[in-house]
């Protein structure tokens, strides 16, 4: 089975992904589409919303770079945002102080498909703990936080919230254009909150009930056979022509398909549905199917969690503002 390794600009001409949702039932079929959204777009999708726990899927809409509109659905050029009104960083303005992982819960936790090869991962606590304070500034109105201290390095990146003890989808929006990570966490963490279309804003009094991921999306392939890829282990991003002979796109991120206990043809049919696919799915149209495989490395923390962290580092970190009032799970 032939694959070759997605390099340079291809790897920006992705469809709009999706993360996990925590284990549902299942209305209808697999293929008839589950938790998840899936970008279906025309091909050349840069951005993108993750997977709605309702499963709702999503209807391309195609953003010029540079020109970015609310829509409801994924898709973009130039890692542009579309399915949400996001300007672009520069609303965002500059960025929060340093951290570091001491005082950090154990609770804090890598999602499956983090890391690859057993290397060193890029992914850490600092980040989630950056754009709970990009939201947290951004709530109660105080100058954004600083500089962080965590690599700036480009990477593809999702920023997913879910709420409540049941970790329920609350936003999720990321681009698969690589991104210096200081300007897109801070960019994503508000866009996420704050203009997923499929959720309200969010408001202060959510705060104490928030989990926050981090994925950064790596080691992108394509391969030769729709098959060829790992359940829990890689995300897939798929491109198909649709009955109308459309080209279509659609990913779920690698936690997805294992959460909802999918197998390798209930993954991709669903899929092929929220792409938006709705003749009847045969395996002859499955091989014609083009698959891109993909990891992330994630790493998720909780409200708790990041309270421990800012009071432990609140004044090392020159943060001019008083820490949020505790009140986990209100």
């Amino acid at each position: 089975m032939g694959r070759k390794r997605c390099v340079g600009a291809d790897c920006s001409k992705m469809a709009a992904g999706c993360c996990g949702v925590k284990k549902q039932k299942l209305s209808g079929s697999p293929g008839s589409g589950g938790p998840g959204g899936v970008g279906a777009g025309s091909g050349v999708a840069g951005t993108g919303h993750c997977g709605s726990e309702l499963g709702i899927g999503s209807s391309a809409t195609v953003a010029a770079a540079a020109n970015v509109s609310r829509a409801n659905g994924l898709g973009g050029a130039g890692g542009t945002v579309s399915g949400s009104s996001s300007s672009g960083s520069s609303a965002l303005s500059p960025a929060p102080a340093g951290y570091s992982s001491s005082g950090l819960s154990p609770n804090l936790s890598s999602g499956p498909g983090s890391g690859s090869g057993g290397r060193k991962m890029v992914v850490s606590a600092e980040m989630c703990c950056f754009c709970f304070d990009v939201l947290y500034c951004h709530l109660y109105g105080y100058q954004p936080p600083r500089t962080p201290r965590f690599t700036n390095d480009p990477y593809p990146l999702f920023v997913t919230w879910k709420i409540g003890r049941d970790k329920r989808l609350r936003g999720c929006i990321g681009t698969f254009s690589a991104m210096n990570l200081h300007s897109g966490l801070r960019e994503y963490t508000l866009t996420s909150a704050l203009k997923d279309s499929r959720f309200p804003p969010m408001t202060r009094d959510e705060l104490p009930r928030l989990f926050c991921s981090v994925s950064l999306l790596t080691n992108f392939e394509d391969v030769g056979d729709y098959l060829d890829w790992e359940v829990g282990v890689h995300g897939i991003r798929i491109e198909f022509f649709n009955e109308k002979g459309s080209k279509r796109t659609a990913t779920y991120l690698p936690e997805v398909a294992k959460e909802q206990g999918w197998d390798h043809i209930q993954t991709i049919d669903s899929l092929l549905r929220k792409g938006g696919y709705k003749a009847p799915i045969t395996n002859d149209f499955r091989k014609t199917i083009k698959l891109t495989r993909y990891r992330s490395e994630k790493m998720t923390m909780g409200y708790a969690e990041y309270i421990a962290h800012r009071q432990h580092h609140h004044y090392q970190n020159g943060i001019g503002h008083p820490l949020p009032p505790y009140n986990h799970y209100s």
